[in-house]
């Protein structure tokens, strides 16, 4: 997916391109996690749905859960998904912040072999 090192950098229109594709990504896999989150909470939970998608965009977000959940599949269901969002928080950061290191060290590479762009 990356260019070898032995390879020229991007150029800035192709960067952007990987850029808003990592963005693409990141995006589609938080809708993911997010409906399952919704899922869970509507019926382990046996919440709303709209109560469902503030919990879980909530829990997503690393800010914590609104409603207090009753039954035990979904005090279950909400330790796991807690657990995931953790993960996930950091499994994207690391997909956004890809192209930029991988382009970080591939300049500091090319400068260090003095290639220019």
């Amino acid at each position: 997916m990356y260019e070898h090192r032995k390879q020229n950098l991007l150029s800035k229109e192709d960067f952007s391109l990987r850029v808003m594709q990592t963005g693409v990504i990141a995006f589609a896999a938080m809708l993911v996690a997010l409906s399952l989150g919704i899922l869970g909470y509507h019926f382990f939970a046996q919440l709303t749905w709209i109560d469902s998608f503030l919990n879980a965009s909530m829990i997503l977000s690393g800010m914590g859960p609104v409603n207090e959940v009753k039954t035990t599949s979904g005090k279950l269901f909400s330790g796991l998904y807690a657990l995931f969002s953790g993960l996930f928080f950091i499994a994207v950061s690391g997909v956004l912040l890809a192209p930029f290191l991988h382009r970080f060290l591939h300049r500091f590479h090319l400068e260090k072999k003095g290639i220019n762009e």
